[in-house]
C-alpha cells in the first residue's frame, strides 16, 4: 500500500456510495472499511436526514461524524462531537407555506430536524423517504409546531413547481435556499439560506486537521456540487451529471450500481 497524506473522504450515500436499490454492496462496504484502516477518515455527507442515514454509518463502522440535510446538521452518531451544530429554519415559514398549500399548489409538505418528523399528510408509497401513515405526534400543523425545523420538504403538483420557487424567492430569499431534489421528482426542500455540503466537509476537515488539498468527495447530483468543488479531488460518478463532471477533477470508471466508488477508492489507494 503506498504511503499518502491523511485524507478526508466526504461520500455522499444516493447514486453514488449505495447502489440503485439504497443498498451498501458487500464491495463497497470492504473498500471504505480498508481506507479507514489505513487511516483516513471517511464521512458520510449526504442530503438525507439523519434518520435515513445511521443504518450506514453502522454497517460501514464509522466513528467519524456525519453530515446530514446538505450540510444543514453535524453530528457524531451515538457520541458527543465538540464541533457540533445544526442550521434551521424559521417555523413561521412552514407557518406561512402551509397557510397557502392550495394555493401554491403543494401536495405534501414535511419538516425535519435531528429528532423531529411532522408532515402533512401521509406520503404516497412511490416517496419513499417519508411514512405513508403518520402517528397522532407527527401530523403537522402551525399550532403543533414548537421548534424551528432544519429542512422543509415540500412535494408538488408538478405544474406547479415554479410558482412556489417563485413565492420563496420573493419571500424569503434571505433566509431560505430552494433547491429540487433532483431527477424528475415534483419535490422542493428548503434550508437555510447559504448552506451546503460544503459547509459540514469544512468542518469534519478542521476537526482532523486535514488540509482542503487532502479532502475527496465524491457525488453526483447538484447538491453535490459545492462540496466537489471545494474539495482538492472532487470526484464525480460515472452516472452523474453533466453539471458535476464538469467541474469535477476525475470521474469513475464504473456507476454506483457497479461499485464505483469502491474501485476508485481501491485504484487510488492501492487497496489490493
Amino acid at each position: 500500500m503506498i504511503i499518502i497524506n491523511k485524507k478526508l473522504i466526504a461520500l455522499d450515500l444516493d447514486g453514488t456510495t449505495l447502489d440503485n436499490n439504497a443498498q451498501l454492496s458487500e464491495i463497497t462496504k470492504t473498500a471504505i472499511k480498508k481506507v479507514v484502516a489505513a487511516g483516513h477518515v471517511v464521512s458520510i455527507v449526504t442530503g438525507r436526514p439523519n434518520r435515513l442515514s445511521e443504518n450506514f454509518y453502522d454497517e460501514l463502522n464509522l466513528t467519524s461524524p456525519m453530515i446530514n440535510f446538505n450540510g444543514n446538521l453535524g453530528t457524531q452518531p451515538h457520541d458527543s462531537w465538540s464541533l457540533e451544530y445544526e442550521y434551521n429554519v424559521n417555523k413561521e415559514i412552514v407557518a406561512e407555506l402551509l397557510s397557502k398549500q392550495n394555493e401554491l399548489g403543494i401536495n405534501l409538505m414535511a419538516v425535519e430536524g435531528r429528532s423531529l418528523f411532522m408532515a402533512n399528510r401521509g406520503a404516497s408509497k412511490d416517496m419513499g423517504f417519508f411514512p405513508t401513515i403518520l402517528k397522532s405526534n407527527q401530523i403537522l400543523d402551525a399550532k403543533n409546531l414548537k421548534t424551528n425545523p432544519i429542512s422543509i420538504t415540500v412535494q408538488m403538483h408538478p405544474e406547479a413547481i415554479g410558482n412556489l420557487a417563485n413565492y420563496v424567492n420573493t419571500h424569503f430569499k434571505d433566509d431560505v435556499t430552494i433547491t429540487p431534489w433532483g431527477g424528475n421528482s415534483p419535490v422542493m426542500e428548503l434550508a437555510a439560506k447559504g448552506i451546503q455540503k460544503d459547509t459540514g466537509v469544512k468542518r469534519v476537515a478542521d476537526y482532523y486537521g486535514i488540509a482542503q488539498k487532502d479532502i475527496m468527495a465524491f457525488g453526483d447530483e447538484s447538491n453535490d456540487y459545492a462540496m466537489i468543488k471545494y474539495a482538492g479531488l472532487g470526484v464525480a460518478m460515472k452516472n452523474a451529471i453533466s453539471e458535476i463532471k464538469s467541474i469535477a477533477n476525475a470521474t469513475t470508471d464504473f456507476n454506483n450500481q457497479e461499485n464505483g466508488v469502491a474501485y476508485f477508492l481501491t485504484n487510488y489507494f492501492e487497496l489490493n
